[in-house]
């Protein structure tokens, strides 16, 4: 009876593992399609069928292609490790500079490792609201953090005359995926010298 215990509980863990490979293999069909063909040109038949799964299996694991972005912009943020950024941040004793660099660098990884899938929603946006909420509420995030950093340093940290809205406004305009498709895909940069440009720029920019 133990051993047949053990068996069904095994089964559960094969069950919940298979099911996340399966969700795995699918948004990776996806992402393959959305960026080489376009969001407009794949359907969810499509997406099933180079994840070699059935159609009602994308439903299920996604509910449907909007659904399928979303999980792909979802991921594309942990890609990024925000947790790193997070304990950058708060790291006792850091200075302003070290900050706007920490989130330099989660720019950085974020459009490394995901600038095809925030391209794509950006893009998709314009035809599917709900995308485009996406995107916007992502953007807003991002936002959001800046203004807290920038809200906990002493006065006297920014730049005489600018104040934190204006702060924001300047890195959202700096540190933007088209910046980085710019000096890495034009101007032939690496990724490690867009961050430290970034880095530089923000100082020059926001601090005092």
């Amino acid at each position: 009876m133990v051993e047949e215990r053990g068996r069904r509980r095994y089964e559960s863990l094969r069950r919940t593992e298979q099911a996340l490979r399966t969700r795995s293999e699918i948004a990776d069909a996806a992402r393959r399609l959305f960026v080489s063909r376009g969001w407009a040109e794949t359907t969810v038949r499509d997406v099933a069928r180079e994840a070699r799964v059935s159609v009602p299996t994308v439903y299920a694991a996604y509910g449907n292609k909007p659904g399928l972005a979303r999980a792909l912009a979802d991921a594309a943020d942990l890609a990024a490790d925000p947790s790193r950024l997070l304990a950058e941040l708060e790291a006792p004793g850091i200075e302003p500079a070290a900050q706007l660099a920490a989130m330099a660098g989660y720019d950085r990884r974020l459009f490394e490792r995901a600038g095809d899938i925030i391209t794509l929603v950006r893009e998709a946006g314009r035809t599917e609201p709900e995308l485009a909420a996406v995107y916007r509420d992502g953007r807003a995030r991002g936002h959001e953090t800046r203004e807290r950093v920038f809200s906990s340093w002493p006065t006297g940290v920014l730049r005489a005359g600018l104040d934190v809205p204006s702060a924001v406004d300047i890195y959202a305009a700096l540190c933007t995926i088209d910046v980085y498709a710019t000096l890495t895909a034009e101007r032939g940069w690496s990724p490690e010298r867009v961050e430290r440009w970034w880095g530089a720029a923000l100082v020059r920019e926001l601090l005092s």
